[in-house]
């Protein structure tokens, strides 16, 4: 038995209800919002990128964390991933429509506090 997880029945209309765990759009957003997704979706606003250009260009993530985010991105819809059969195999990441309609008020809100931030460091 679960305590605590609010489960039940969504009516049609409701499936959408983010206050509920049986929620869809919960756990997209959940996952976008965690702390590695939101990271990998700007990193991912100009570019594809393979494996490695991702984790050299988020500080501070491991590999594990790395494939684990990128992993239920791309379940969730948000990223793609390609695989060139080479060795070692080169694996390419890149935003879907869907990613990219998410990530560009995520990259709005990440410029928005840069710009603020540098305005308070300019005497």
């Amino acid at each position: 038995m679960t305590e605590g997880v609010q489960h039940r029945l969504v009516e049609t209309g409701e499936r959408y209800d983010v206050f509920h765990t049986d929620c869809l759009a919960r756990d997209v957003v959940d996952h976008v919002t965690s702390r590695w997704g939101i990271w990998v979706l700007i990193a991912l606003r100009r570019n594809d990128l393979r494996f490695y250009e991702l984790r050299e260009s988020i500080r501070g993530i491991s590999e594990k964390m790395l494939a684990q985010t990128l992993r239920v991105l791309v379940e969730d819809g948000l990223v793609w991933r390609k695989v060139e059969p080479t060795t070692p195999p080169q694996v390419t990441y890149g935003l879907t429509e869907f990613g990219r309609d998410i990530g560009e008020p995520l990259t709005d809100l990440f410029d928005r506090i840069t710009q603020r931030l540098s305005a308070l460091d300019t005497p």
